[in-house]
Formats: structure tokens, sequence, C-alpha cells
């Protein structure tokens, strides 16, 4: 028996310490114990342990093979809920990328549907501008000649005037030939203003109409129907649609009423009429 054993047998029965050498080493039997309580969960691994192994070697071989093929199985339900997870994760990026993509390719294609939309539209004014330009130049021309041909006009009714009354009177061949050379200039100036759309109205003998004649008089008679032209004091002109002078006319009353114009014939119908025509 050690000394150490010998007084912790001594201090437990309440007998006086034993002198050795070892007397200046005191160890209460508190601190004995407590060593004792941490050996022991040990002892009680260690035992655990050999259990665990003698129980592995008891064993049989379909035991083993059953626990590998679970321990397999096991491995493999977790790699494959790690790939799952990985690719639900990857499947979620891709989502989103695709997402983005998607949101990206709407705002281009509204970029270009607004770029193409301003592009009509740019090109519709540019073609009303240019519209609108061209028909401004042409009613800034036809102005143009309109003032020109309206302060000729009272010149034109000079130079007829002038070759009326020369006709009227008894001249000479040489006289003849100077009236012939200014009715030939007559004629071109005429000509001239028939280039640019200017036509003369002289309406003797015509219904009298208050939109290009002017009645300066009315004359009796009978064998005309009633508001016809009678004399025409001074010729009228027209351009296109314009007039650009009213003709100077008196005008017959007394007659009978002018009757009513018959309504043209529609094109089918003169086609019509043409074919029955050419039958007979």
């Amino acid at each position: 028996m050690s000394a150490r054993k010998a007084r912790t047998e001594a201090a437990a029965a309440g007998a006086a310490p034993v002198d050795s050498e070892e007397k200046d080493v005191k160890i209460p039997v508190e601190a004995a114990d407590d060593t004792e309580a941490c050996e022991a969960p040990a002892a009680e691994a260690a035992e655990n342990q050999v259990e665990d192994c003698n129980k592995e070697a008891t064993m049989t071989e379909d035991e083993m093979v059953e626990a590998a093929i679970r321990a397999g199985e096991e491995a493999a339900d977790n790699d494959f809920k790690l790939k799952f997870e990985q690719a639900q994760k990857e499947l979620a990026d891709v989502r989103s990328e695709l997402d983005a993509a998607a949101e990206a390719q709407k705002a281009a294609e509204d970029k270009a549907k607004d770029a193409t939309e301003r592009t009509a539209r740019l090109q519709a004014d540019w073609e009303n501008f240019r519209r609108r330009t061209a028909n401004e130049r042409i009613a800034e021309r036809e102005r143009a000649t309109e003032k020109l041909v309206t302060a000729l006009l009272p010149v034109i009714d000079d130079i007829e005037r002038a070759i009326d009354h020369a006709r009227s009177q008894e001249l000479s061949d040489d006289f003849k030939q100077f009236v012939d050379g200014v009715d030939a200039v007559h004629a071109k100036l005429l000509d001239v203003f028939a280039h640019e759309g200017v036509e003369p109205i002289d309406p003797k003998g015509e219904a009298f109409d208050p939109l290009e004649h002017q009645a300066v008089g009315r004359v009796e008679d009978a064998s005309q129907y009633d508001e016809t032209v009678n004399d025409v004091y001074q010729k009228g002109y027209r351009m296109a649609d314009r007039i650009l002078r009213s003709a100077m006319v008196t005008v017959t009353y007394g007659g009978e009423k002018r009757p009513a114009p018959e309504p043209e014939a529609a094109p089918e119908d003169a086609a019509a009429d043409t074919a029955e025509s050419t039958e007979e």
C-alpha cells in the first residue's frame, strides 16, 4: 500500500497521520474523489468503444453489405441534394438573366417603335412642307402673272379699239399692211395670255351670268330670250377659275323665258345611246 493511500485511509478512520518522508504533502480526500470522478467517464467511454468494436466484429456479412448500401445511399442522397440545390440556384440565376434580357428586349423594341413613328411623322411633315411650298410657289407665280395680265388688259382694249376703228375706214394699201401688223401683234399677245391660262369673256348672245358679266344697260327685244347679252362694251377675262375682269354688257328684256338646260347624260347612258344608234 502506498503512503498516499495509507494517509487517505487514516484520515477516513480518524487516525493521526503517519509520519513519513512525504509528511509535508497533504492531499484532501475530496480531491481524490474528484480525480476518481473524472476518471470514471473515460473508463465508460473506453468500455463503450470496446463494446462497439465487439459488436462490429459480431456483424454478419449481409448486415455489413446492408450497412454499406445504406451508407452509399445516404452519401448519394446527400450528393443529389447538393447538386439539386446547386441546379435550382443556377436555374434561378438563368431565369433572372432571362427576365432582364426580356425587359431589355422590350425596352429596345419600344425605342425602335418610337424611332420608327418619329421617322414616319418627320417624313409626313417633310412631304407636307414640300407640297405646301410647291403650292405656295405656284400661287405666287399665278398672282404675279395675274397682276401683270390685269395691268395689260387696258392696253389690249386700246389695241382692239384702234384696229376696229382703222378697219372701219377706207385705208390705203400701205396703211392696211400697218393695221395687219398691229393685228398680228395683238394676236401674239393673246397667244401669250392663252399660254398662261387667260381666256377672254365675250358673251354676246349668251345668257346673262351675274358672276361673269356686269350689266351696264337694258334693251327691250322680244325676239330674244329674256336676260340675254345683247351688246358687249368691254370684254372680260378669266384666269383658270378666277375672274380677272367682268365683261361689261347690255341685257335684253321683254322676250320669252329661257328654257332650263337639259341635264348632261351620264357616261354610261351616252355609251348606251351610242351602241343603240350603231345597231340601228
